[in-house]
């Protein structure tokens, strides 16, 4: 029997398999997932037939497309047999509908995982799946399939900006958020929205000492009926149709000064404007900006939604120690939000990318340190595994090597792994720091998983020169040779005046000593300093040659 996950985890990996070998049935509070598909193709591409291509359905950092391939046709098969018989329907006719093409083969993965999801939430649980206008039709068929009818909630629609140039068609400037819930009752907390201004100003016109009013019938209209309960006369005035509260409510109103009588001798109730709650959130989500090119928050991935959207979702669906899942998590802004709100959570990706910028988001967010506030489950632990994972994909090791010693990667842009290394001049990575003078400093690093040798320490120690930068790390699977370490001992130091200190100006690490806690030699960071170094960054743009 699977053991409810009892400490926030990030988990590297296909979150199918993961799913069903870590997370327990009905142990999660809330899911939110916004997973990744490719909706910038042409439409009629995704239809595309795609039979005969061996191709296996994947998902590459920044590379969102699904096909329809051998591992895609498996999990078909799988939900023939294996599936509840309303998914099995469902999922076939689909297939007879669509085609064997990409869209379906997104389906497909989609169905297999959300019946794992539905078997991981709690009765009293509700799932939100974000996505676009492309496949959301579908996708509520499957929710449906898997769910049940009479389990959607809402579709919510999130206005992700404000313009879009095309000329061709209506621009598309929304996304599609589908909330369902799992039993017949959920966790709702109202959420209210402030007024909007012109609102306000039409309608609170009024003033007193208590503050802005505007006023409001307590008189029942004939399009209500009468109500004889309701029928009797007030200080004079007795409504054709009734009053709208009992004679009690209207005295006790009276006397508090909250009735306001017309010169026709009409009451009206005031209703003060710092007594209202607001507006109650609706399926129409125009207040939260998308991230602009200068929001504070953003890391740089592509699909990254807004703080503030994710933390409307989980305070309105879930409680304070409530468990929240991501299997999506990408670069983590549901595990950001549900951190700040006090929510237990699981993060789940299939990029060591995502698990590093993840990482350093909790760390310099909330100060989390992993193995001590939150756990990170199928991370190479030994060098062999390390080894393994660099020959099933260098980009992945080259990622997850960064994030051994906290460095953030570079070149990490939209478009394919074998485009990646386009433009960061041989540097995979970069921290940054301030000296004693309040400038940005950078330590440069590049790692490699393949055969080294004493060249490569050369052309980093030129890089580190060209570049300006304070340190250049170069990490390494294999040994250094003793030429390497003779040309990193050359190369100098660097000379930190606020802690009256020499560093090696060039270092190498091996991957067995980063498993062993080995760091970089470095200026030690002050309180404050990477929110300071990140608004230098932003104030001084582009950092020479390499865009840092």
């Amino acid at each position: 029997m699977i053991r409810p996950v009892d400490k926030n985890t990030l988990f590297y990996g296909d979150n199918l398999p993961i799913l069903r070998d870590y997370i327990a049935d009905e142990s999660v509070d809330l899911i939110y997932l916004d997973p990744p598909f490719n909706s910038n193709r042409s439409y009629n591409v995704l239809f595309k037939d795609e039979s005969g291509k061996d191709s296996e359905s994947q998902i590459t950092a920044f590379e969102d497309t699904w096909h329809w391939g051998n591992e895609t046709e498996e999990t078909y098969h799988f939900l023939i047999r294996y599936a509840p018989a309303q998914v099995t329907t469902m999922i076939s006719s689909l297939r007879k509908f669509i085609g064997a093409n990409q869209m379906m083969a997104y389906l497909v993965m989609m169905t297999a995982r959300l019946i794992e999801l539905h078997r991981v939430l709690k009765s009293t649980g509700s799932i939100y799946l974000h996505c676009d206008p492309t496949a959301s039709h579908y996708l509520k068929i499957v929710l449906d399939s898997v769910f049940g009818v009479d389990k959607f909630v809402n579709e919510i629609i999130w206005q992700r900006t404000s313009s879009h140039n095309d000329s061709k068609k209506w621009a598309s400037v929304h996304d599609i958020i589908l909330f369902y819930q799992k039993g017949n009752t959920f966790v709702w907390n109202p959420i209210y929205t402030a007024h909007d201004e012109s609102y306000v100003e039409n309608f609170y016109r009024y003033k007193d000492e208590r503050g802005v009013y505007r006023l409001h019938e307590i008189i029942r209209t004939a399009s209500m009926g009468p109500r004889p309960n309701l029928a009797y006369e007030y200080k004079g005035y007795k409504p054709e149709w009734g009053w709208r509260m009992i004679r009690e409510k209207v005295e006790k109103l009276d006397s508090e000064n909250r009735l306001e009588w017309s010169k026709t001798g009409r009451p009206y109730l005031k209703r003060y404007l710092h007594e209202q709650e607001g507006n109650p959130i609706n399926t129409v989500i125009t207040d939260i900006p998308p991230l602009s090119g200068q929001a504070g928050e953003k890391l740089g991935y592509p699909t990254q939604k807004p703080l503030a959207l994710l933390e409307r979702i989980i305070q309105a669906s879930s409680d304070e120690g409530d468990v929240v899942l991501d299997p999506f998590c990408g670069c983590g802004t549901a595990i950001a939000a549900a951190q700040k709100l006090n929510r237990k959570w699981i993060g789940i990706d299939v990029t060591h990318l995502s698990i590093a910028l993840l990482k350093y988001r909790l760390k310099d967010s909330f100060s989390l340190v992993e193995k001590k506030d939150y756990f990170v489950v199928g991370e190479p632990e030994s060098i062999d595994g390390a080894r393994q994972l660099a020959k099933d994909d260098r980009y992945q090791f080259q990622w997850w090597a960064l994030s051994l010693i906290q460095a953030k990667p570079l070149g990490g842009e939209a478009g394919s792994r074998e485009g990646k290394k386009g433009s960061d001049k041989g540097i995979d990575g970069v921290i940054s720091f301030l000296n004693e003078k309040n400038k940005l400093e950078r330590i440069l690093i590049q790692v490699k998983s393949g055969h080294v040798k004493s060249g490569d320490v050369r052309d980093l120690r030129g890089v580190v020169e060209r570049e300006e930068a304070a340190i250049g790390v170069f990490i390494t699977l294999e040994e250094p040779s003793k030429d390497m370490l003779t040309e990193a001992v050359s190369s100098g130091y660097y000379r930190s005046t606020l802690w009256q200190q020499d560093y090696p100006r060039i270092q190498i690490l091996t991957i067995e000593q980063l498993l062993d806690d080995k760091t970089i030699d470095m200026p030690k960071s002050v309180p404050g300093q990477f929110k300071q170094a990140e608004k230098i960054k932003k104030r001084e743009g582009t950092q020479g040659e390499l865009g840092i």
